[in-house]
């Protein structure tokens, strides 16, 4: 989609003014980069060596091998060289186990994000830079304008936005492929083409093969990036005021639950009550269920009324006065087979780490109303803890075959099995999707979890 002028390399100056306009960065910044070894993100590599370089930080390559290829491997290999020779430390993380036949790409997308992430977090790194451009935010406006999208989708992607822990970055989407292909080719760097960029079985691919039609209308990449600026604009208003509502109202609790006062909730304009609403069910019942705007206003009518009901994978009712949000019992259907001294996501709520002392891996899976029971037999009646029949029954749980060894979130604080061993068995409710995005902590935290 590139036009008039889009032949010359990316300066340094250039890209230096986009990375200070994504915002704050510390002192000595460590940065982590998402390297498939295509032009785009070779660019994107070539870019940010200087850049941290001249603030004396570092920069980790990470690359994901789907799998999805037999030759996948080695060429994940040939990007670790590739990084190498340029003098930067790179990982290939894997993505390991059964492949859907419908909606690969989406499903690949999820993962590598996921894995990327999870990457980030190990290595204690903040930012994570992908090298979306202006022609993939044109492909993204497209496509959700195919499909219907409000201003969340002509919006397209974020430059900066939070992902858990880690704080996505996307500094080159001021910037066309063309443009990106000839940085490379200026620093004497060959890069990989992906046969599925260029396969009509994918949507993204039919929309490039209808890029210069539509360039031709004027719907060009320029054109689209507008579009999508100012629906961003717009978005971030409308997040900025979610986020200052969920400041008000909401409570996180470390069982894995939300609390959301009615007063501020339903006083709160339509929209924004209907966005916090969202928010809330993301993180609690993942961002696997996501729920249509019609659904959250019945759901938001019912409340007014003082109603409850199951939605997005969670119970949400009146409780004491306030608007619970719990996992549904049913849809926490997740087991887990975790090794001494590993850690999982569970449940894509919780942030579990098991005690090295176990001989052999544990399952984890859901309480259940048994499992509860079995549990509570074991307490002193004042370690009971006070809490909803849902929360209750999804509580991360370790089992060795059909024996209960523990529940991390209710011997103590922060897992402490009845006999008091450490190191303890340890969850963090620590969802993929955090409320609040324009920032990373914005919501009251009840027992210092955030």
């Amino acid at each position: 989609m590139g036009g008039t002028g889009d032949s010359d390399p990316v300066s340094r100056e250039e890209f230096a003014r986009a990375m200070a306009a994504l915002g704050g960065f510390e002192p000595a910044p460590a940065v982590a980069v998402g390297l498939s070894g295509g032009g785009d993100s070779l660019a994107l590599v070539l870019l940010l060596r200087h850049w941290v370089a001249e603030r004396g930080g570092s920069l980790l390559a990470l690359t994901v091998d789907h799998g999805l290829r037999p030759e996948s491997a080695d060429e994940a290999a040939t990007v670790g060289q590739t990084a190498a020779r340029l003098g930067i430390p790179h990982r290939i993380l894997r993505w390991d186990g059964e492949k859907p036949l419908a909606g690969l790409q989406a499903a690949a997308r999820a993962a590598r994000h996921r894995l990327l992430a999870a990457a980030c977090d190990e290595a204690g790194i903040l930012h994570l830079a992908l090298a979306h451009h202006r022609d993939d935010q044109a492909e993204t406006v497209l496509l959700r304008l195919a499909r219907g999208s409000g201003i969340d989708g002509l919006a397209g992607m974020a430059a900066v936005r939070a992902d858990g822990a880690v704080r996505v970055i996307r500094p080159l989407l001021n910037f066309s492929h063309d443009r990106l292909l000839a940085t490379c080719r200026a620093e004497g760097v060959d890069w990989i083409e992906d046969p599925s960029n260029r396969n009509p079985r994918f949507a993204r691919a039919r929309l490039r093969a209808a890029v210069d039609l539509l360039g031709g209308e004027g719907l060009d990449a320029i054109r689209l990036g507008e579009v999508a600026r100012r629906a961003g604009r717009a978005r971030a208003a409308l997040e900025q005021a979610t986020a200052g509502l969920l400041a008000e109202a909401a409570i996180l609790h470390p069982e894995g639950w939300i609390t959301l006062a009615p007063a501020p909730l339903l006083a709160a304009p339509a929209e924004i009550a209907l966005r916090a609403l969202a928010q809330a069910l993301a993180a609690v019942g993942g961002p696997a269920h996501p729920v249509r705007d019609e659904a959250l206003e019945r759901l938001l009518g019912a409340l007014a009324d003082g109603q409850g009901t199951t939605l997005g994978g969670c119970v949400v009712r009146m409780r004491r006065g306030a608007v619970m949000v719990a996992r549904e019992p049913v849809a926490a259907i997740e087991r887990q087979s975790v090794p001494p001294g590993g850690r999982a996501l569970w449940d894509g709520r919780f942030d579990l780490r098991v005690s090295p002392r176990h001989g052999k891996p544990v399952m984890v899976a859901a309480l259940g109303a048994a499992g509860w029971r079995e549990w509570v037999a074991r307490l002193a009646p004042e370690r009971v803890p006070d809490l909803p029949v849902p929360v209750r029954e999804t509580l991360p749980s370790l089992w060795s075959g059909t024996e209960l060894l523990g529940v991390p979130m209710v011997g103590g604080r922060y897992g402490s099995d009845a006999d008091g061993q450490v190191p303890m068995d340890r969850a963090i409710f620590r969802p993929l999707s955090s409320l609040g995005r324009p920032a990373f902590t914005v919501v009251s935290d009840r027992r210092g979890i955030i």
